[in-house]
């Protein structure tokens, strides 16, 4: 299982399936669900060639469950700090509810 240690101490865990150098879609799921809830499009896209990556939310999934930090602000910096960990560029991104969010912030 993969994780990535955020600023404020979060364990944020995540899947990250294809190959290195594809284009990468990285995957952020509504509440209250979990980066389990993408395997279907993660399993389509990745048959089409691409990196496909998914996220567990702070608080949800294989993620930390704490009781602070839930807000779109702590919830981007998440993000940011899985993509910096993989080093994506021009990623595309693809949310789900609170997820879509994530994704606009």
């Amino acid at each position: 299982m993969a994780f990535v240690t955020t600023q404020d101490g979060v364990n944020i865990y995540f899947k990250d399936w294809g190959p290195k150098e594809a284009q990468p879609i990285v995957f952020h799921h509504g509440w209250p669900l979990s980066a389990d809830d993408w395997d279907n499009q993660m399993l389509f896209f990745l048959a089409e060639g691409f990196r496909v990556i998914a996220i567990d939310r702070r608080g949800h999934g294989r993620s930390d469950q704490v009781s602070e930090g839930h807000d779109m602000d702590h919830y981007a910096a998440d993000v940011s700090a899985v993509v910096e960990h993989l080093d994506l560029h021009n990623a595309v991104h693809v949310g789900h509810s609170t997820g879509g969010g994530q994704v606009a912030r």
